[in-house]
């Protein structure tokens, strides 16, 4: 019984210093650490709020400024061409000295060019003609009183006489002296008459240009 009585106290001994042993190695390695235990997950009882990121409301125009990716103006497309090129519409008498302007040109170059009789008295008849039209259209009316319209009658009445000097000149000059009244048909009068006219038309052009 003694005997056993050692023994158990010798077991004890044994055991303790086992534990004092291994006990004193884990406080020596996380001497400094703090606390090595694991701790509880409490994230999940917190929202975090992230950041997230947004989309733009329109997508990106992939090349903006190539020449592909615009459309061509639709120019064939009356509606696009009387309502957005012409914001300011002209009126009727502008629209009409524009259809006048070439008119006046061509007799202009004509004058310039020497062109024979019967081709100027084409170009003057088809002048004075259109002329005779606007003055009809416009008589009473506003435009009448215009300074462009004014010049046209004016330009109207001097190409038609210049016409007509040209015209009989060619008739009749073969059986007339160059005294008295064939003084009129002489050449020298009849290139003084185109020169004259030359000027006017030039200063019409002017005026209808300015009028716009």
């Amino acid at each position: 019984m003694r005997k056993f009585t050692v023994l158990l106290f010798v077991f004890i001994l044994s055991c303790n210093t086992c534990f004092g042993w291994g006990f004193k190695k884990d406080t020596q390695n996380n001497e400094g650490k703090g606390y090595v235990g694991t701790l509880p997950d409490i994230s999940k009882s917190f929202n975090v709020n992230e950041p997230k990121t947004t989309k733009p409301l329109f997508e990106e125009s992939k090349n903006f400024n190539s020449a592909e990716e615009i459309k061509p103006v639709p120019r064939d497309n009356p509606a696009f061409v009387n309502i957005i090129l012409k914001d300011n519409k002209t009126s009727p008498y502008l629209n009409d000295i524009n259809e006048l302007l070439p008119q006046l040109e061509n007799l202009l170059s004509c004058i310039e060019d020497k062109c024979n009789v019967q081709l100027f008295s084409a170009k003057a008849f088809f002048f004075t003609k259109t002329v005779e039209y606007l003055r009809n259209k416009y008589q009473n009316t506003p435009e009448s009183s215009y300074i462009s319209f004014q010049k046209l009658l004016e330009l109207s009445v001097h190409t038609q006489s210049v016409a007509t000097l040209r015209a009989e000149a060619e008739k009749y000059r073969p059986y007339l002296a160059y005294t008295g009244a064939g003084y009129l048909y002489n050449d020298n009068v009849i290139d003084q008459q185109l020169e004259y006219l030359k000027t006017e038309i030039e200063d019409t052009i002017v005026v209808l240009k300015e009028a716009h």
